[in-house]
Parts: structure tokens; sequence; C-alpha cells
């Protein structure tokens, strides 16, 4: 999308982090922005900031757990400005802990937001895009814990590599079509991310004031979440399909596929494999 001047965009998480960070960048490049947020207050706080500047903007309560939710949100963002071109599924949480030690409604609450909130976005907005015929891109919030996993971050690495997975898939699926798919894999960005316990439901335990101090104060040392807004505008014009912030942790990323293609090493000499009548049969 070279031209995003008068483009309608619709983000999730969007009252605080990177999702306010790029209505904010979208806003000012001169894009109707539709913020979704869980928490109204939060949101019309943001409504209310950007509006104050003069821009095109709306706001709508949206639990992107809850797929009826997202696609009213969808149909509100229409209903408001017409039409849909951009769609930022960044509406993320964090439980920390082991497989084994994280709870099941931590796994649940984890699951359910961080990748259940990408499909109903997806299948919510992809279809308005595409309806028009003018183009359009989606970004998906993952993680570099989608691209290498952190110790006691099960779950919520779990949910960012299906988040990758989920983007990679789409962008094979839009290859012949002017839809751009993106992929964001922060590093350590300042949002809420250590505090999202705050808006956790009932039904995965409730919310709590609960928090880690670690991540709390580790999030505090990171980027501004109005560059990656920045960032994330410009990845939307130049078509980039993998978005990282950090380009420091690119070792980390290098070393992980070093570990995967020494494991062809070893199947090369595996004696098992030598043995078996094999074919391949997968198609690219």
């Amino acid at each position: 999308m070279k031209d995003v001047q008068g483009k309608v965009a619709f983000i999730t998480g969007a009252a605080s982090g990177m999702g306010l960070g790029m209505a904010r960048a979208f806003s000012a490049a001169g894009m109707k922005v539709m913020l979704g947020d869980i928490q109204k207050e939060p949101l019309d706080t943001a409504v209310a900031e950007l509006k104050g500047q003069g821009r095109d903007v709306a706001g709508v309560v949206v639990d992107v757990t809850d797929r009826d939710s997202v696609f009213a949100a969808a149909q509100a963002t229409v209903d408001t400005f017409g039409k849909v071109h951009v769609c930022i599924n960044n509406a993320g949480v964090g439980a920390s802990g082991s497989a084994e030690d994280t709870s099941e409604k931590n796994w649940r609450w984890t699951i359910d937001v961080n990748m259940w909130g990408v499909v109903w976005g997806l299948q919510a907005f992809m279809p308005l895009i595409k309806e028009h015929g003018e183009g359009g891109h989606v970004v998906n919030t993952a993680s570099m814990a989608g691209m290498f996993s952190w110790k006691e971050l099960s779950a919520y690495n779990a949910s960012k590599y299906a988040v990758v997975a989920m983007s990679e898939t789409a962008m094979a699926e839009h290859t012949d079509d002017n839809i751009g798919v993106s992929v964001l894999c922060p590093g350590v960005v300042n949002t809420n991310l250590g505090t999202s316990a705050r808006n956790r439901g009932d039904e995965y335990g409730g919310s709590t004031d609960k928090k880690s101090e670690q991540m709390v104060a580790m999030l505090k040392k990171g980027l501004n979440p109005d560059v990656v807004g920045e960032q994330v505008l410009e990845a939307i014009i130049d078509d980039q399909p993998y978005i990282f912030t950090d380009p420091s942790l690119r070792s980390w990323v290098e070393n992980r596929f070093a570990r995967i293609l020494a494991g062809y090493d070893w199947a090369d000499q595996c004696q098992a494999l030598k043995k078996a009548d094999q074919q391949t049969a997968i198609d690219l």
C-alpha cells in the first residue's frame, strides 16, 4: 500500500502501547482509524486525544476472545468509515510459567487472546478487505517469542509461534493479489504487557493487579511504542512481511536456525532413515 492517505485501519489493543502508537502514526499520515480495545475508559481517552489533534478516528470496545465481538467491531468500522483497508491484530497478553506449571486457565487465556484473537480478526476483516478490491494490508502482532523461545513463558511462546505460522500461511495465500501481510515481532517495548492480568476475564480466573516486577522493570526500559507505530506504517507502505524492532536480536534467530540445520545434519546420518524407503511428496 504505497498510498495510505484516506485509507481505513482497524487496530486491536489500541488504547495503549504499540496499538496506540500505530493509531497515532496512521492518523498522522491521513488514515481513518478505528481504535479497538477491551477497556472503555482508556479507549475513550485515546480517542479523545487523537480527535483533539484533528485526527479522523473512532473507538469501539472489543473483546478479541469473543468471535461475535470482533465481528461486531468489524461492522462498526464499516458503519463508521464505509470500508476497511488495514487490519492490525495487535491485542496481546502474557502469562509466565513453564508448560507444566502454568494453570489451565492461564493457558486458555493466553491462547484465546493471542492466537484466537488473530483468527477472529482474520475471519472478520479479510473478507471486508477483499470485498472492495482496493487492496489492503494485515499486520499480526507476534513477538520475538514467536522466533525463539524464552524460558518460563511456555504459553506465551506457543501463542506467538502460532501467530507467526498463521501470518506466514497468509503471506503464501496472498502472493497474487493486492493484500499484503506482515508479522510484527517486537523485542522489548515499553508497554503494559507486564500488567495484562488487569484485563483477564472471569472465565480465566478474573482480573488482578498481579504483575511480574522483573518484566515490568524490563519493559520500562524498552523501545518507545510510538516508534513501533511509525515502523509498522513504514512496513505497510514497503510491503515488508517481517517487522523486527530490535536488529540486535538477529543472532538469537541465527542460533535457532543453526540448531535446526544441525538436526538435518544428524538426520542425514540417522541409521533408521538410511534403511527407510522414503520419497518426498511435498510440493511447495
